[in-house]
């Protein structure tokens, strides 16, 4: 087991007033490693609040978070912090890379906190730019490349310190039919070649019958689990 969520109750608001609502309703997930996982669910169904939790932004009201059987539950600020740059990597619906810096220096902005030798980080993010189709972009400015050119990029930045969890949050919601079949290719692409395990939350049929395991959230609990 790679990661688990389990018993996590989230609410917003407090109880008895006007906009108070429970998101989550004792969630259990379990994560093995190098599984390709898909969660499905109509807006408002907590699959961000989810995908939140799983990242360690946001803390549950109960529940335990697990990684590799250590509990997270509790952990400093400072830690969690080293947490996320090592182990996590974020991919979200639009890419959120810098206007002002290149890809390449975007790409390498994770890197920083870490402290890695400059030579290795350049020669991974040179590798993984290959690999997705960018390198020839790497001088460039964000504004100059389409949506889908950045949203690889976004892709690569998430992966440039090989972290164990990829977390997607409709990570194609910006991006045309083509793109969305590009992107279902790369992430399928990085878990073969890199172990790379992935829980992405989706709108998109498509896109989730793509992954290893589908799930469906409804009324705060996940449903329908299936092998595929």
């Amino acid at each position: 087991m790679l990661f688990k969520l389990q018993n996590i109750v989230k609410s917003f608001g407090s109880p008895g007033e006007p906009g108070y609502r429970e998101v989550l309703k004792g969630l259990n997930l379990q994560v093995d490693k190098g599984e390709l996982i898909a969660i499905l669910g109509p807006s408002g169904s907590g699959k961000t609040t989810l995908l939140n939790i799983a990242g360690t932004l946001d803390v549950p009201d109960s529940g335990e978070v697990l990684f590799r059987g250590e509990s997270l539950t509790g952990t400093t600020d400072l830690s969690l912090d080293q947490f996320r740059n090592r182990e996590i990597g974020f991919v979200f619906q639009f890419h959120h890379l810098l206007p002002q810096c290149s890809l390449n220096e975007n790409i390498l902005i994770p890197t920083i906190p870490q402290k890695r030798r400059d030579r290795e980080a350049k020669g991974y993010a040179e590798k993984l730019m290959k690999k997705v189709g960018i390198w020839e972009y790497r001088d460039k400015l964000p504004g100059k490349l389409s949506g889908g050119e950045c949203q690889r990029a976004a892709i690569v930045r998430a992966m440039i310190n090989r972290p164990s969890l990829l977390l997607a949050d409709e990570p194609t919601g910006a991006l045309d039919g083509e793109n969305v079949d590009n992107l279902a290719d790369l992430l399928i692409q990085m878990n073969k070649e890199e172990g790379l395990t992935v829980i992405m939350v989706t709108h998109s049929e498509k896109l989730a019958s793509r992954m290893q395991r589908v799930y469906r959230i409804n009324e705060g609990v996940l449903v329908d689990q299936q092998r595929l």
